[in-house]
């Protein structure tokens, strides 16, 4: 008997993405500090709904990690001519949202090299756990993003792309990213506020306890991952 196709589309890929950070190795924060995440937004023209819909979910993520020694977010985007800005480390989740809230969009091209170099340029001084890059277009060379991608991996710093859209050419230059970096991608539908929460907690809770402390989410997507995690004493 013939197999049936296999399920492709949005919440396949949702589904894989999450059980690919549930098969991640565990990122543990030194004793005392909460883990690190660099938190990348496009903020372009295009963007200002999307950025609206990620400040308001930003406080989830702290949510979601102040049992496993908290979290430690820096908020990152690049915006009009060759405009990259980034915070310092912030545990507080009303301040990140503050900080967000007063960004307006601004036409300009994507500046992902950029975003990348800085989390690596922020990896080396003190680990970060992830980098987590949000945005629907790749206007610069893949190559060089992908390879500074690939230096982050080595820095076991994985990259999470998440795609708004279906620009195919995007959607390919994230995937490699992801790739590279040792990370995962995913895409979103701009209408789904839910999805884009349940990504972001997923990798905060990476970010601040590794693969383990994913068992401790609840919700539906919590009962999804905890599914798929390794027996104990298999995988890495």
């Amino acid at each position: 008997m013939s197999r049936p196709p296999a399920r492709t589309g949005p919440g396949t890929d949702v589904a894989t993405f999450l059980d690919k950070v549930a098969r991640m190795p565990a990122v543990r924060p030194a004793r005392g500090k909460p883990g690190r995440l660099v938190f990348c937004v496009d903020a372009t023209a295009s963007r200002q709904p999307a950025w609206d819909r990620a400040c308001a979910l930003t406080g989830e993520m702290f949510l979601a990690t102040r049992d496993l020694g908290g979290l430690a977010v820096s908020l990152a985007y690049w915006r009009g001519f060759m405009e990259f800005a980034a915070t310092p480390f912030l545990t507080d989740g009303a301040e990140l949202a503050r900080r967000m809230s007063t960004v307006t969009c601004l036409g300009g091209q994507t500046q992902i090299l950029r975003a990348l170099r800085h989390t690596l340029a922020e990896t080396r001084r003190d680990k970060v756990g992830a980098l987590v890059l949000v945005g629907d277009a790749v206007e610069e060379d893949v190559d060089a993003a992908c390879h500074a991608a690939g230096e982050l991996g080595l820095f076991g710093t994985p990259v999470f792309c998440f795609h708004e859209g279906a620009n195919p050419v995007a959607g390919n230059a994230f995937r490699q990213m992801a790739k590279v970096s040792g990370g995962a991608y995913a895409p979103f539908d701009s209408a789904a506020a839910g999805t884009l929460r349940d990504l972001l907690r997923a990798v905060a809770v990476f970010a601040a306890g590794g693969r383990p402390a994913l068992a401790g989410l609840k919700g539906p997507v919590a009962a999804r991952i905890a599914g798929q995690l390794p027996a104990p004493g298999r995988g890495r």
